[in-house]
Order: structure tokens, then C-alpha cells, then sequence
């Protein structure tokens, strides 16, 4: 028996699993439904229900997206799951599984959707701060406001062993969601491979970077080689790739600073009440790389114009 590729029950598959994988694979900025399955996949590798929870929060925001009729071209390229994703995650690897944590990562999906439509609208680089902010909503009101415990999981953590050493850059993709082992990094690592070669070893030299730095800065040997200071430089290390000398220069100025942003929000007590500090580091030294690059343009055409 044939199926008709105009089949009303075929497109609708078609027309909701694309923005959902869309939404996976622009958690580190990229538009690729594969791209999003590997890192769903890596995500149950890690534990079913990290898996679970991002597919949750993913469909409660691509959802809302739909409902409240966001511009259609967003919602198939994922713009308003990949922030639901991580908040879904997050708040799995923060908390016990509960019946009613499952409800807020229906919630944290939702706001997490709302949020990204309000920097859209507002024609600001949104990347992942829906995602933080919500996360630390809902971070500070679990704990002051409900008895949920804290997870005695840990998310895929390092053993320690020479795999997990050897493959202590590609942990830092894994840790973008919160994945510390070896085979989801690589799994996240070649994903992004798939859809931008070029991105994908941007983001394995700025690990490697991280994790170079956080030695010399007297990290401990395990926590480095779980790649917990590589995930925010590999993420601006994307935003910046290219093929040019600029691209580069820029990349390698945004993941110092990111880097460095990391290790001077780790001594702030503020982030430990509402989770961690999560992306916040990438997501500032990238709103100041643009900034900086916008004024550099302004100066530039000044001077063109004397």
C-alpha cells in the first residue's frame, strides 16, 4: 500500500516534528532536524527521563507557540522550543522526578515560549536567557515554596577514566545540556558536526580553551574533565564561527571573556540560590561582542565619511 506524501495525517507528522526537532538542534545554534533527534537521542542515553523532560517542555512550547499563533517561520526553525528544552532538563537534573515538578516543566516550556516571543518582537538576540531566567524562577520558587527534594542524580557524570580525559572537549557540548559523560558530548559534538563542520570545531578548540584555563586557574582535575567549564565558551565559540580571519579574531575574544565571565559569576552567591549560573556567562560576553562589533561598525563608517 501506498502513502500519499499529501496525506493529511503524514504532513500533520511532518509539520509538528520539524519545529520539535528544529528546537533541539537550536540549543547550540543550529537548524537541523537531525541535528536535534542526535541530541534528543543523547539526552535519553544520559537518563530516560532527561530525555523525557526536554521532549516535554519542547512540545508545551512549541505548543504555545501555535496556539497563540507565532509567525510560522519561527516556529519551524525552533525558535521557541530550544530554551523549553534546557529548562525541562535542568530542572530533572536539579530536583527529584515529582508529579508536580513534571508539571512545571510543562510551565517552565510555556514561559519559556512567551519570553522568547517578547525578545523577537523586541528585535533583541534572545539565545538562551528565556531559558535562564526562567530556570531561576522556578529554581528559587521550588525551594522556598515547595517540598521537592534535591536530585540525588547527577547528570551523566564523568567516572574520571581516560575516555572521559581524552573526550574532556567534546563533554563541554554535552554540558550545554547538562550532560557530563562521554558518549552524549560526542553524540552532541557530531551532531552539530552534521549540520556546521565549521561550528562544531569553533566549539571543540573554545572547550579545549576552558578547560585549559580553569587548570591554570587551580580547578580541580575532575570537575574540568566533566567539561562544566568548557559549555559556556562552546556556545559563543558558534555564535562567532566562520571561515574568515574576523571570524576568528572575534570568536577567540568572545570566548576569552566568556571564560572569564564564568569563573567571576562562580563567586557570586546570587546564582547558587536559583540553580547555578547556567548559560548567563555566554549569553553576556555575546550581547558585548555584539555591542562592541556594532560600535566598531559606527566608528567605521564616521571615519569613512571625514
Amino acid at each position: 500500500m501506498k502513502i500519499k506524501k499529501n496525506c493529511p495525517v503524514i504532513r500533520s507528522i511532518k509539520n509538528f516534528s520539524e519545529p520539535l526537532f528544529n528546537s533541539f538542534s537550536q540549543i547550540m545554534l543550529q537548524e537541523n532536524a537531525l541535528t536535534g533527534f542526535l541530541f534528543l537521542a543523547g539526552l535519553y542515553v544520559g537518563h530516560w527521563y532527561f530525555g523525557l523532560a526536554a521532549l516535554l517542555a519542547v512540545v508545551s512550547g512549541v505548543l504555545t507557540a501555535v496556539l497563540l499563533r507565532f509567525p510560522k517561520a519561527e516556529i519551524k526553525a525552533g525558535l521557541y522550543g530550544f530554551s523549553a528544552a534546557l529548562t525541562g532538563v535542568a530542572l530533572l537534573v536539579l530536583f527529584e522526578a515529582r508529579p508536580f515538578l513534571w508539571l512545571l516543566v510543562i510551565i517552565g516550556g510555556v514561559l519559556s515560549s512567551l519570553l522568547q516571543r517578547l525578545f523577537i518582537v523586541l528585535k533583541i538576540p534572545a539565545f538562551t536567557f528565556p531559558f535562564i531566567v526562567v530556570s531561576w524562577f522556578l529554581v528559587f520558587f521550588i525551594r522556598n515554596f515547595t517540598d521537592i527534594m534535591p536530585s540525588s542524580a547527577v547528570a551523566g557524570m564523568s567516572e574520571n577514566g581516560l575516555l572521559d580525559w581524552l573526550l574532556t572537549s567534546t563533554n563541554g557540548f554535552g554540558q550545554v545540556i547538562f550532560q557530563g559523560s562521554a558518549l552524549p558530548g560526542t553524540m552532541f559534538f557530531v551532531a552539530v558536526f552534521f549540520n556546521n563542520p565549521v561550528a562544531a570545531l569553533f566549539g571543540l578548540a573554545a572547550s579545549s580553551l576552558g578547560a585549559a584555563i580553569s587548570l591554570g586557574l587551580g580547578q580541580e582535575l575532575n570537575v574540568v574533565q566533566t567539561g562544566l567549564f568548557g559549555f559556556n565558551a562552546v556556545l559563543t565559540a558558534i555564535v562567532f564561527s566562520g571561515q574568515t580571519r574576523k571570524n576568528v579574531a572575534q570568536a577567540f575574544v568572545g570566548v576569552i571573556l566568556t571564560i572569564a565571565l564564568h569563573h567571576l559569576f562562580l563567586q557570586c552567591n546570587f546564582f547558587e540560590g536559583v540553580g547555578g549560573v547556567f548559560t548567563f556567562p555566554f549569553v553576556v560576553a555575546t550581547w558585548l561582542m555584539l555591542w562592541m562589533i556594532h560600535l566598531a561598525g559606527r566608528i567605521g563608517k564616521i571615519k569613512s565619511l571625514k
